[in-house]
C-alpha cells in the first residue's frame, strides 16, 4: 500500500518534526516517504552534489552520494520494479541502470564501475549482437526484475565523473522529469541552514536584463540562519531594480557547498517571487544560464541566483511572482525586503533589509550597442551573402539587439572569413542555424568540411550546395575549416608479436585532433571484440575472455573519426 502524504502533512511536518526529520514546504505535489530505501549502505549518507545545484549549463538532476573517494559499494534497489533501460556510454552517466517501481517513478543509477553478474551478462551480450560498446536498451518488464535490497551494481567513477560517487534520480516513470529525493523519503542528516554569502541589485528600469544592467554588490553578514547586509541597513533605490543572491547549504557530516532548495523574496511582507527546486524536465535545464546572473558567471564563475525571470525562462520552479519578480520603488517611503532561504529538510536562512525609494538615487541602465531587434517570443533570423543565422522561437530568454561582424580568414586551415555572431554573454536554450558561405577552394573537400569557433574546437556540419551548415549551442566566433587527419592510436601494453599469457587486458590511448572520435572497433581474428573507452583519460581498452583461446592470435584497431578518417592498426599476438 503506497504511503501517500498530503501537502499540508507536510507543512505540519515542518513545525512538529525535530529538524534532522523536517521536510520543506514549497512542494505543489503529494508524494510517497516509505517506499524507498537508500541505495547505498554507507552511514551516515553524505553529499556531494545536491537536487537542482547550479552547474555549468544545467540544473543537477539528481543527488551525488559520496563513497569514501572509493568504487565498488554495492548498490540496492530502492524498491520493487524491473530494468527498464540499460545504459553504457563513452561520457555522461557511463555505465547506468534505470529501474522502473510499481509507484510509478523511474530511479536512475550512474557512473557505476560494474553490474550485478545477471545484468552485465546481459549488456555483454547485447553490445556484441550490436557490436557497439555504447548501448542504449529498453528491456522488457519481465527479463530484469529486481527486488527491494537487492544489489544491481557497484559504485564507480565512469562516463564524465570527476570522481567515485553514486549518481541518484527519482523520476516520474510517465514524464520523466527529475524530482528532488529528498521529496521522497532519501533521507539526509541536516539541521545546518543554508549560507548566503553575497546580494546584488539590478537597475532593470523596464529594460531587458543583459551584460549592460547595472549591478551593485552588497556585503553580507551573520550566519546560523540569521543574516544582514554588512555595514549598511538601508540602501537607497529608485525605479524599477530586481535583486539576486548568491546562496549554498551544507548538511552534517561530510558536505560539500551544496545548493540550496528555496529563494523566497518578499518586499513588505508581501512575495515578490519565489523558486524551488522540487522538480524540472530535462529539456528545460539550459535555462538555469536564465536562472543566473549568466554574464557575471561567464566573467568570474559565480553563480548569482537572480529573484525575476526573464520572459522567455520556460522553467516551471517559479512561484509567487509578482511583475516576474521585478520592483518598482517610487514612492518615497521606506520598505522592508526580506530573503528567506530553505534547504531539503526545512532548515531556513534569512536575510532583512530596507530599501527608501529615493528619487534622487537614479541609476540609468545604459543602451546596447545598436543592432538588428531579435524578440524571444519569435524566430528570428539574419543573412548577408556569407552567412546566414536562424534562431527558431523559444531559443531567446528576452529581447535583444544582435550584433555581427566579419573579419580576415585565418591562415591556417580556414576556408571562410571569421564571421563574429553576436557575443557569449546572451544565453541560448536550444541553439541556432549557422551558415557560412565556403570559398572556392573547399569543394574538393567537401566532405571533410566543418566550422569550428574561434578556439578552433569543432561545431560539426556538413556541406551543402556550397554552404556549411551546424547548429551550435552558443553564440561566438566562426569560420570553416577542413578535417582531413585520422585520428591517433597509441599502443599501452601490447606490441606487435608479443605474449599476452597472463595479461588480463589489452590497452590503447586514442585521440583525434579536431573533429572528434565517431567510432571505435576491435577484430581478433576477424571477429569483433568488446572494445571499452574512458572519455576522461582517453584509455580504450579489451578485456580478454573465453573468446580468446591460447596460442597465435591477429588483432586489428579501427579508429574512425566524425569526418570518416579511418587510422588502422594491426598486429600479432599470442596468449
Amino acid at each position: 500500500m503506497r504511503n501517500y502524504i498530503t501537502y499540508i502533512s507536510l507543512v505540519l511536518l515542518l513545525f512538529f518534526s525535530n529538524p534532522l526529520t523536517a521536510q520543506q514546504t514549497y512542494s505543489n505535489h503529494s508524494y510517497p516517504l516509505t517506499d524507498f530505501r537508500s541505495p547505498l549502505d554507507i552511514e551516515p549518507p553524505a553529499l556531494a552534489g545536491s537536487f537542482g545545484e547550479l552547474r555549468a549549463n544545467h540544473f543537477h538532476s539528481g543527488i551525488d552520494f559520496r563513497t569514501n573517494q572509493r568504487i565498488g559499494y554495492p548498490v540496492y534497489a530502492p524498491a520493487d520494479g524491473f530494468i527498464s533501460r540499460l545504459r553504457v556510454q563513452n561520457s555522461g552517466f557511463g555505465l547506468a541502470l534505470y529501474i522502473n517501481h510499481l509507484n510509478g517513478y523511474t530511479t536512475v543509477y550512474g557512473h557505476l564501475s560494474r553490474f550485478n553478474p545477471k545484468i552485465a551478462q546481459i549488456v555483454k551480450n547485447i553490445q556484441y549482437k550490436k557490436t557497439s560498446y555504447e548501448i542504449d536498451e529498453f528491456p522488457s518488464a519481465d527479463l530484469i526484475p529486481v527486488r527491494k535490497g537487492e544489489v544491481i551494481a557497484y559504485t564507480g567513477n565512469t562516463g564524465s565523473s570527476g570522481g567515485p560517487h553514486l549518481h541518484f534520480e527519482i523520476r516520474d516513470s510517465k514524464t520523466e522529469a527529475t524530482i528532488n529525493p529528498q521529496l521522497l523519503g532519501i533521507s539526509i542528516p541536516d539541521n545546518i541552514p543554508p549560507n548566503i554569502a553575497a546580494m546584488y541589485v539590478y537597475r532593470l528600469n523596464g529594460k531587458p536584463f543583459n551584460e549592460f544592467t547595472p549591478k551593485q554588490y552588497f556585503q553580507v553578514a551573520g550566519g546560523k540562519g540569521s543574516y544582514k547586509l554588512n555595514q549598511v541597513n538601508t540602501i537607497n533605490l529608485s525605479g524599477e531594480v530586481g535583486f539576486g543572491i548568491v546562496v549554498n547549504d551544507r548538511h552534517n557530516g561530510a558536505s560539500g557547498n551544496n545548493g540550496a532548495y528555496s529563494i523566497e523574496l518578499a518586499v513588505d511582507g508581501n512575495t515578490v517571487y519565489t523558486s524551488a527546486l522540487e522538480r524540472f524536465t530535462f529539456d528545460n535545464s539550459k535555462a538555469i544560464n536564465s536562472h543566473i546572473d549568466y554574464p557575471t558567471y561567464l566573467r568570474t564563475k559565480q553563480s548569482i541566483q537572480k529573484s525575476f525571470v526573464d520572459p522567455g525562462n520556460p522553467l516551471q520552479i517559479y512561484f509567487n511572482l509578482v511583475n516576474s519578480g521585478r520592483i518598482t520603488f517610487n514612492d518615497g517611503k521606506t520598505h522592508t525586503v526580506k530573503y528567506t532561504i530553505s534547504d531539503a529538510r526545512g532548515n531556513k536562512s534569512t536575510l532583512a533589509f530596507n530599501v527608501f525609494a529615493d528619487a534622487k538615487a537614479v541609476i540609468n541602465t545604459p543602451e546596447p550597442p545598436v543592432g538588428t531587434s531579435f524578440a524571444y517570443n519569435k524566430q528570428n533570423e539574419f543573412s548577408t551573402e556569407a552567412v546566414k543565422v536562424i534562431l527558431p522561437k523559444g531559443t531567446l530568454y528576452n529581447d535583444f539587439n544582435f550584433l555581427y561582424k566579419k573579419t580576415a580568414k585565418p591562415q591556417q586551415n580556414a576556408f571562410s572569413e571569421i564571421h563574429h555572431i553576436h557575443n557569449n554573454f546572451t544565453p541560448l536554450h536550444t541553439g541556432f542555424e549557422l551558415w557560412i558561405k565556403a570559398d572556392s577552394t573547399v569543394i574538393k573537400h567537401q566532405n571533410k568540411a566543418l566550422i569550428v569557433n574561434s578556439n578552433r574546437s569543432s561545431q560539426g556540419g556538413s556541406f551543402d550546395n556550397g554552404w556549411v551548415k551546424t547548429k551550435p549551442r552558443n553564440f561566438g566566433s566562426f569560420f570553416i575549416a577542413i578535417d582531413t587527419v585520422a585520428p591517433n592510436i597509441v599502443p599501452v601494453n601490447i606490441a606487435n608479436g608479443k605474449n599476452m599469457a597472463g595479461v588480463s587486458k589489452m590497452s590503447f590511448r586514442i585521440s583525434d585532433g579536431l573533429s572528434g572520435i565517431k567510432s571505435f572497433n576491435g577484430y581478433i581474428d576477424g571477429k569483433w571484440v568488446l572494445m571499452e573507452f574512458d572519455t576522461k583519460t582517453a584509455s580504450l581498452w579489451h578485456n580478454f575472455d573465453e573468446r580468446t583461446a591460447k596460442g597465435k592470435h591477429t588483432f586489428e584497431l579501427l579508429v574512425v573519426d566524425m569526418k570518416d578518417n579511418t587510422k588502422r592498426y594491426a598486429i600479432e599476438f599470442y596468449r
